[in-house]
This record gives structure tokens, sequence and C-alpha cells, in this order.
């Protein structure tokens, strides 16, 4: 049985990318795992991967996977994921805020005023709905008087990528977390927030291929699987004085070297704080 056992955790945006290496993660530690995302067919989006797909793959790991449509722009949907994580487990122990949209024209050269206006898409998935999933989340957490809220987030938090956009919703991800903390302590519940660098998801994979100067700027050393992330938050889930983290932006590849955690072919992921930039937030 794995260390998570008996643990229940929900984890947005994890059909595919790094949400669904998160999923993974904690299902190898035994989790029960509610997988959330809006593509349930395959060929539905242009990169691969279903909630079902993922769920399945959770149950392969060692956890219980459970797949859930959710379009986290719309409350209703989230709140029904939450009333039937309530109804059918009586708790919730983790929550990994991980879906954000990312428009195509990010990736795109030129200024924000040469691109549209939908970029600000990323600011309600990738903002709000952190938010709107905290909310639900904490109205299980607080009275059981326990829980982890994980929001990811990145070196783009203090570093330009791409747009102004991608910055300021990475920023607020980063000191919503930490407020959030202030008010979430006196009930022992935990929220912090996650610096991930370069993953190699499907998409970024195929970024690599199609973006200009992408793969010359990259520091192939530094990018980690999908499921890196995942180990260092199964790590954190497992670590029981993590409220002295609560209200911290934490970079996860220092995390990792502190709990001993590796990628998945045993690599140690460096830190890009020197480089990239540090975490404004301490702990509370």
């Amino acid at each position: 049985m794995g260390s998570l056992s008996g643990k229940v955790a929900i984890v947005t945006g994890a059909s595919r990318g790094i949400g669904k290496g998160i999923a993974l993660a904690l299902a190898s530690e035994g989790a029960t795992v509610y997988v959330t995302g809006r593509t349930v067919s395959a060929g539905a989006n242009p990169n691969p991967g279903t909630v079902g797909e993922t769920a399945a793959e959770v149950d392969r790991r060692g956890g219980k996977g459970i797949a859930v449509k959710v379009d986290h722009a719309r409350d209703d949907e989230v709140a029904a994921l939450f009333e039937q994580v309530k109804r059918e487990q009586g708790r919730l122990d983790l929550l990994v805020n991980n879906a954000i949209a990312i428009p195509d024209e990010l990736t795109k050269p030129g200024p924000f005023w040469e691109k549209s206006l939908s970029l600000w898409e990323m600011i309600d998935i990738g903002l709000r709905s952190y938010f709107v999933a905290a909310w639900h989340a904490a109205k299980i957490m607080v009275p059981q008087k326990s829980g982890l809220m994980v929001s990811i987030s990145g070196y783009v938090g203090v570093t330009y990528t791409f747009s102004p956009i991608f910055g300021a919703c990475k920023t607020a991800v980063d000191r919503m977390a930490r407020d959030m903390a202030i008010e979430l302590k006196p009930h022992n519940v935990a929220s912090l927030s996650l610096w991930q660098g370069f993953t190699y998801t499907e998409r970024a994979q195929e970024n690599l291929k199609t973006v200009p100067g992408m793969a010359a700027q990259l520091n192939s050393a530094a990018g980690s699987s999908v499921e890196f992330p995942g180990r260092v938050i199964a790590a954190l889930a497992k670590d029981a004085a993590i409220m002295k983290r609560s209200g911290g932006t934490f970079i996860n590849a220092e995390l990792a070297q502190e709990y001993g955690v590796t990628d998945i072919d045993g690599r140690v992921i460096p830190s890009l704080r020197a480089e990239r930039g540090a975490p404004i937030w301490m702990p509370v």
C-alpha cells in the first residue's frame, strides 16, 4: 500500500500534461485521485489524452482514479465536482490547482497589442478558476481541520515569458496562495504555490518544433518529465510539518532536493533561481 493510501486528491486539468503527471505520481503512492478536464473523447483535442485515460492509468499505478468532466470556466460544474467528492469520500486531503487555458497565440512572436484580447482567458482559467476550486475545497477541509492546497505556478511569476498576461496570472496565483494561507492557518489547512520549470508536456514538445527560438533558449538539463512535480507534491502531502511551509512559494527543484526526490529517470532537476528569479512569498 502506498503512503497516501486513504487520501483523497483532486487534480484539475489532468487529461494530459503536468496535471496527468501529478495524478500518476499521486497514484503511485496509493491516493484516490479525482481527475478533471474537458476532454472525454479521444481526438477532441489536438493533443492526446482524456480524463478517462488518465483515471485508468491512475488505477494501473496503484491508486483509484475517478474521471470527472469539468469545464473550470463553469462554476456549476466545479460545484458539482466538490459535491461529488464530499458525497463519495466524505473528505478531501489535497487540491492541486493546475488547469489553465493556454491559447495557441501565446507563444507566437509579437507584442501584446498585436495579439488578441482572448489571451485574458488565462486569467479566467488559471487564476479565477483556482480561486473557485479553493473556495469549494476550503468548505470541506476547514471543518475536518486538515488539508493541502497546491497552486501550480512558475518562474514566469517574476520573469517575462511570452506575454504580460501570463506573468500577471502567475504572479497573482502566488500571492493568492499566500493570502489564502493566512486565513486557513487557524484551521490547520495549508496553501502554497509551486514553481515548475520547463516540462516535457505533449504541447511543449510540439512547441520545441514549431516556436522559433524556443529550443535554442532551453537548458535541456533543467527540463523535467510531467511526473516530476507530482513527486514533489506527494512528498509535501506526506510531510507532517506541512503547515511550516504554508503561504510560501517554492521552486519544485529545490523542494525535490530537500525531500530526496528525483525525476522518473533518476535525474536531479536543477533550480533556475539564478537564471530566472527567486520567489517573493515566504511561509506565513
